[in-house]
């Protein structure tokens, strides 16, 4: 896999060649938009809005809307000045704790390896990183673009996540959310008993995309001209536009949790997430979860 960007690393006057590789995968499946009656692939034309006719690259601009249907046209020159000098360097400008930047600010991971010459001043940062417990910040350019950057220790990498500036960050102040005052003190010290029984260590392997793994059954049993034999989805439970009775639904829960518990059968997630049709069900067996992949 080759590298994204190589550069160095630069907080005070330490400098640590690395390159940036890609930390995660693409876990989409692809289709191709075909015709139905030959299934040749179907392409795509840029129309005119105006008059519905095909537009060659060759008149194309690229115009900023500044307001409803009045535009700001943008030359391959503008964009040229407004580009920065392609730095090599990941500036770090401050270390801070992880618990002080919001989860919202970062977006994508990539592991920063160190190349020839770098190992050792590669193991001296991420150590001092490791137990100051500290997170750099800093920026990088990849491909003429400046990115907002944290560099954080995973294991025995370095990794690099890119960051979303403050601007980009929708302000919860736009939206009305409930305070804690709706809150009963009885439905609080339940629902904490909830999440206690339902508390378990971290485990990314055991959650799979169903979904994904179905699509895949289907897509191989059609090439071999046969069904896909999936198990049927749970429908969810309609939402209740009537005031709900928390606390009758916390002490279903939190039964059903115990009786998982002790019968020793099906995930605990799946006994919250059954759907109650009615209050005899806490009496029924919870459902057994979809089979994953």
């Amino acid at each position: 896999m080759a590298a994204i960007w190589k550069g160095a690393i630069s907080f005070g006057l330490v400098s640590i060649p690395v390159e940036l590789r890609t930390a995660v995968r693409g876990d989409r499946i692809s289709f191709r938009m075909l015709h139905s009656e030959d299934l040749s692939p179907v392409k795509y034309e840029r129309v005119c809005a105006e008059d519905g006719q095909p537009v060659p690259w060759s008149e194309i601009v690229k115009g900023y809307e500044y307001t409803k249907g009045k535009y700001v046209v943008l030359t391959d020159e503008d964009f040229e000045r407004a580009a920065l000098e392609g730095s090599r360097a990941i500036d770090i400008l401050d270390f801070v704790k992880q618990e002080e930047i919001d989860p919202r600010y970062f977006e994508t991971p990539y592991y920063l390896v160190p190349t020839k010459g770098g190992e050792r001043p590669y193991a001296l940062l991420r150590e001092a990183m490791r137990r100051t417990g500290a997170v750099g910040i800093g920026k990088i350019i990849i491909r003429q673009k400046q990115n907002l950057a944290a560099v954080k220790v995973v294991g025995d990498a370095l990794v690099l996540e890119l960051m979303r500036f403050a601007n980009e960050l929708v302000d919860t102040n736009e939206f009305s959310f409930p305070t804690a005052e709706v809150v009963k003190p009885q439905e609080l010290t339940m629902a904490e008993q909830l999440i206690g029984n339902l508390a378990e260590p971290f485990s990314p392997d055991k959650y799979t995309n169903d979904y994904r793994a179905n699509l895949m059954r289907i897509i191989k049993a059609k090439l071999k001209g046969k069904k896909a034999d999936l198990e049927p989805m749970q429908e969810a439970e309609p939402a209740d536009e009537q005031v709900i009775d928390l606390m009758s639904r916390l002490r279903e829960s939190l039964d059903q949790g115990k009786k998982q518990k002790s019968g020793g059968k099906g995930s605990r997630s799946g006994a919250v997430r059954a759907p109650r049709k009615s209050a005899a069900s806490k009496e029924r067996t919870p459902p057994k979860s979809r089979r994953s992949a």
